[in-house]
């Protein structure tokens, strides 16, 4: 799972290890429910050609991938509020996710540091995804 800002060029690297968030994604959409916050995949979006990568790593369905929206760009204000919701969260429980929760904590603050330049530039986001 990986950010992508909206533009060629946000100015600033976007790049952030979504790779433990990835693996408890399901951990983190229950957490993040149970916060009162949006789950993160809840800030996925794709455009044709994003999915058409996704669909030759062999994730997705063809039939659903046709009918997807247009892409969704979101608030980095958003993003902001379920990131540092989950973050506070599992800084103060630290084996909510067992072994992992270093590590999703570590990621956490990577996201937190792209969207808050995201918003100083008063630009917008969306959550990729990558199965490779």
């Amino acid at each position: 799972m990986y950010i992508v800002v909206e533009g060629e060029d946000p100015g600033f690297d976007i790049f952030v290890n979504g790779h433990a968030l990835a693996r408890n994604e399901d951990a983190l959409e229950k957490l993040a429910v149970r916060l009162g916050v949006k789950p993160l995949l809840e800030f996925f979006s794709a455009d044709q050609n994003s999915m058409a990568l996704l669909l030759e790593e062999g994730a997705g369905d063809p039939d659903w991938a046709r009918t997807l929206p247009p892409p969704q760009w979101f608030s980095p204000e958003d993003g902001l509020t379920t990131i540092c919701a989950l973050y506070d969260f599992l800084r103060e429980a630290p084996l909510a996710l067992g072994a992992d929760t270093a590590a999703v904590v570590a990621e956490l603050t990577e996201y937190e540091r792209v969207l808050r330049k995201t918003a100083l530039r008063s630009l917008r986001w969306q959550l990729a995804v990558s199965w490779k």
